[in-house]
Order: structure tokens, then C-alpha cells, then sequence
């Protein structure tokens, strides 16, 4: 079986992606736009492509090459520690997240960020980004897990949102 392949964007100091290379996953680039993240990336995994950039001005060259995109994108647009400015928040990454989806067309998507954005406030947004997903061939789901439940002794709920493509079959 050939090996699955992500490309991880906001990327920060990896844990995400430590935790895809674990389960089995190779990184064809792990991208973030912070400096220190990028030298704490390069320093502790010397063989990922890490990459410094802006995701939402990246040029992407992965069409198809994908089995999953992940992205830790930033929190405090959604946090209920913040204004709770969602799409209006100039730190939202959503939108290029989404364009880099429909660029690349990776197999599945995983996305993680906080539980503020499973309020209220933000279903609307949750829809758009479903529907928007939908037209480009995803089956999307949300859900909240807390890091207590794997065994993190932490209590720390994140949304989890994750989209596969319908070209594949099997559970969720």
C-alpha cells in the first residue's frame, strides 16, 4: 500500500503534524507563516519540507498529489475569549483554506480550532463552509473531542472539522 501523503497548513510548532506522521502519514510540506514556528519545525523534524509562507498568497502546486489537507487555523476569530468576529476577523483562514481545497483537491480534510466556533453565532458560517465544500464533491462533518479523552491530561475541547471527498467510499 502506498503511503498517504498531507500537506499541513498553520502548522505552528507541529503538533498536528507530529501527530499525522505517527499514524503513518508523510508530509509533502508543512507550511506556516511565523518564523519561530518555522525554526522549531526545521529543528525538531530536519527532513519535512517546512515551509515559511502565507497561506492565503501560496502558490500551490499539489493538485491531486493530496490524501489529506490539515490546518490548525487561527483560533481567535471563533475564540469566546475574544470579539467573536468570525468571517469579519481579518485572521479568519477559512477562506484560503478553502480555496487551497478546491485547488489541490485533497482525498480528505481535517481541520482543527475552538470550541467558540461551534456557537450560535457561527452556524451560519459552519453552513457556508459545508455548502461550499459540497459543490466541490465533500461529505462534511463537525464535532467537538476533548484532548482528556486520548489520554491528555488536559481538559481541552477543539472543533474538529473533517470533510472527505464522496469519490471515496467507507465510513466516516
Amino acid at each position: 500500500m502506498a503511503e498517504l501523503t498531507t500537506l499541513e497548513l498553520c502548522a505552528g510548532a507541529g503538533g498536528q503534524a507530529l501527530g499525522l506522521e505517527q499514524a503513518g502519514f508523510s508530509h509533502v510540506a508543512v507550511i506556516d507563516n511565523d518564523a519561530f514556528c518555522c525554526a522549531t519545525l526545521k529543528l525538531n523534524r530536519p527532513k519535512w519540507n517546512v515551509i515559511q509562507a502565507d497561506i492565503s498568497k501560496f502558490p500551490l502546486k499539489y493538485r491531486n498529489e493530496i490524501d489529506v489537507l490539515a490546518a490548525g487555523l487561527p483560533c481567535p476569530p471563533f475564540s469566546v475569549a475574544g470579539k467573536q468576529l468570525g468571517k469579519r476577523d481579518e485572521r479568519n483562514l477559512f477562506p484560503a483554506a478553502l480555496e487551497i481545497v478546491e485547488e489541490i483537491q485533497p482525498r480528505a480534510v481535517l481541520i482543527e480550532n475552538v470550541r467558540g466556533l461551534m456557537e450560535a453565532v457561527f452556524e451560519d458560517y459552519r453552513t457556508y463552509i459545508a455548502k461550499r465544500l459540497k459543490k466541490l464533491g465533500y461529505v462534511t462533518d463537525w464535532r467537538i473531542l476533548n484532548a482528556s479523552d486520548f489520554g491528555v491530561p488536559q481538559l481541552r475541547p477543539r472543533v474538529v472539522f473533517r470533510c472527505r471527498s464522496k469519490r471515496i467510499r467507507g465510513a466516516f
